[in-house]
């Protein structure tokens, strides 16, 4: 099949040591992968000699193996690194200056927050006894303050924020009421910042708006139609869609989310019965008075898969299985393929599947944008322990890029260069940003748009964090031979767009340029 019908794979790495439970791309560059603890030796190193000693570690006391590592995407290199307590199954946000926090895990690392400073030699801090209450499969979200909001966990029914702002918890009953007994169906909800402020919480199979700042429920939403549950371990995926128009008085917010389990799946592959996944999307627009779903079908049903958010606006769904649920060996018939969902496109046209992948990507994977409009894929290990013979799906440590069919070659004439600004720019919320690129063919002014996506935490099918900003008030013209130049105006304020680091496109016809990076503040 052609580049351009269905995109390429590339394995990068055979093998990186560790399978890529959790993904987070900083502004240097690279990436940083983590797996868990509590299962003994990993396949790859510490340096040095260093050894981990933990005596509450449920597996290996004394471990000279790494659970973490960096990944160089332009060195295509992995460097290993330390983590001391265990980080299964937790959650992470970029602060604005642009280190990683990481929150929570299970046993010794259940209250623990890590932090990561993207400096090339740097490893992981940890700070014990970080967060208020154990968290184990919590949700972040950076807020416009640029405090990080943590949110539920197994049995935590409420929320909470790094830095601290106080010596309590908030008391959260939607989680309560979402959680099927035995079942759970509402860990790791999509929680999505809303364009006023508020947060889109949506958990099992239902939605409410929230104001976290005074503990309130602004507004609840129509369940989604057939009730089935969307979140782990009915792991369906969540994306809030393109903000555009962003000068007008009032803008729009629109959630898509896919896949999932019917109800009663979890109990069903407990036994040995492995019922298909759903092959429903549901988009719903969350600024609406009267707001409604939306249900489409996708061409292929799917459970734990990925959305990403591409640079020109469209989101690919990718990695998964077709049937069962997540959960160790408790996923079958895994989908291989991507598709590519256009939301701009008329109802009943918005998918088309993707070249599939030779490596089947189920419960334990990760995938994020890279700057280069790649998408880096990596993990699956649905087993308690490294296992890579006698099994369904063995434990994956390969690492491998997704190139959507935009990266083709027969795209180079359309392709934007951007020349300046240089990347690590900085700017300010309300600033006119001049931006220089050339295009080597004709330039479709119809066609051009400039984009800011923000890097998102991708663990457990959900990318925290995940937002992609159309920035409007542009006018372009030609400067010299094929060099034009586009004035754009940025986001006002944090509520659109959380202080930090965004990866900036231009788009034409489609097609992204390298990103750079710009930090709004």
């Amino acid at each position: 099949m052609a580049f351009a019908a269905g995109g390429q794979w590339v394995v990068l790495q055979k093998s990186i040591g560790i399978t890529a439970m959790h993904m987070q791309l900083l502004h240097n560059d690279r990436v940083i992968i983590y797996d868990r603890t509590d299962f003994g030796k990993s396949n790859i190193s510490l340096p040095n000699g260093k050894c981990r000693n933990d005596p509450t570690d449920l597996a290996l006391k004394v471990d000279c193996t790494a659970h973490s590592v960096e990944y160089d995407v332009l060195a295509n290199s992995v460097r290993p690194l330390f983590i001391q307590t265990n980080t299964w199954c937790s959650s992470g946000s970029v602060a604005p200056d642009g280190h990683l926090i990481q929150t929570g895990g299970s046993n010794d690392g259940e209250r623990k927050v890590r932090t990561f400073q993207p400096c090339g030699i740097c490893d992981w801090v940890e700070v014990a006894n970080g967060l208020l209450v154990p968290r184990w499969y919590a949700t972040n979200q950076l807020l416009p303050d640029g405090r990080v909001i943590v949110i539920g966990g197994r049995n935590r029914f409420s929320y909470e924020f790094i830095p601290k702002s106080t010596t309590a918890v908030v008391s959260l009953p939607f989680l309560q009421q979402t959680n099927d007994p035995n079942q759970e169906n509402n860990l790791y909800p999509f929680v999505h910042l809303n364009v006023d402020g508020n947060l889109f919480i949506y958990a099992n199979n239902r939605a409410i708006l929230f104001d976290y700042t005074k503990s309130i429920v602004v507004r609840t939403y129509p369940s989604f139609p057939g009730g089935d549950p969307r979140n782990y371990p009915s792991t369906g995926s969540s994306v809030l869609l393109p903000l555009k128009n962003l000068g007008q008085r009032t803008l729009e917010a629109e959630v898509l989310i896919c896949g999932g389990a019917p109800r009663g799946s979890y109990v069903q592959a407990r036994s040995g019965k492995f019922l298909p996944a759903l092959n429903t999307c549901g988009r719903i627009k969350i600024t609406d008075t009267l707001p409604s779903w939306t249900v489409e079908k996708m061409p292929l049903a799917r459970i734990m898969g990925d959305m990403i958010l591409l640079p020109n606006g469209n989101v690919l769904i990718i990695n998964g299985a077709a049937a069962g649920v997540a959960g160790w060996e408790l996923g079958r018939n895994a989908v291989q393929n991507p598709v590519l969902y256009r939301p701009n496109n008329a109802l009943g046209s918005r998918f088309e599947v993707q070249n599939a992948s030779s490596i089947p990507r189920v419960y334990h994977s990760s995938a994020v944008l890279l700057r280069d409009g790649r998408i880096l894929v990596g993990g699956s290990d649905p087993h308690s322990t490294y296992r890579f013979t006698g099994v369904l799906y063995p434990t994956e440590l390969r690492l491998e890029a997704f190139s959507p069919a935009y990266l083709g070659p027969e795209f180079s004439n359309l392709r934007p260069k951007i020349i300046s600004p240089l990347s690590q720019i900085m700017v300010k919320y309300g600033q006119k940003l001049v931006v220089r690129f050339s295009v080597p063919g004709a330039l479709s002014k119809k066609g051009l748009a400039v984009t800011m996506v923000a890097p998102s935490f991708a663990t457990h099918s959900f990318s925290m964090n995940q937002r992609l900003l159309v920035l409007g008030g542009s006018t372009t013209r030609l400067v010299s031979r094929s060099v034009y130049q586009t004035t754009v105006s940025l986001p006002k304020k944090g509520i659109i767009a959380p202080p930090g680091y965004y990866l900036l496109f231009v788009v034409h016809q489609n097609v992204p340029s390298v990103g750079i990076w710009v930090q709004i503040q």
